[in-house]
């Protein structure tokens, strides 16, 4: 991959732009709850060829999402736990539009 391919990837979502200690940043929390969510499988972050995390946007707001249920309270197991849930929901229902509008694809 050259430079410009690099470049053109950082709009992708899924492109994994960020290292840990760039990410927590962001998210103003600790690389430790970075490293949690992925005890947790809530996500799990691609590794460069030199092994360290490197994180997407997606997983960026999906961690964001668990920060904001574990500095309401929640424990961080039932906080990822949520975060997957909400997930599966917003896809279920994503597909039964799909359906109704007669779209989808089988």
């Amino acid at each position: 991959m050259t430079a410009d391919d690099s470049f053109g990837r950082l709009d992708d979502d899924d492109y994994p732009a960020y290292t840990m200690g760039r990410a927590a940043e962001m998210l103003g929390t600790t690389q430790g709850f970075l490293r949690a969510i992925g005890e947790a499988r809530l996500i799990t972050p691609l590794r460069s060829a030199g092994g360290h995390r490197r994180y997407s946007r997606y997983q960026l707001r999906i961690a964001a999402r668990a920060r904001e249920l574990v500095d309401q309270g929640t424990a961080i197991e039932s906080a990822c736990r949520i975060v997957i849930l909400e997930d599966q929901l917003e896809e279920a229902q994503r597909i039964n539009a799909e359906y109704r509008r007669g779209t989808s694809k089988p």
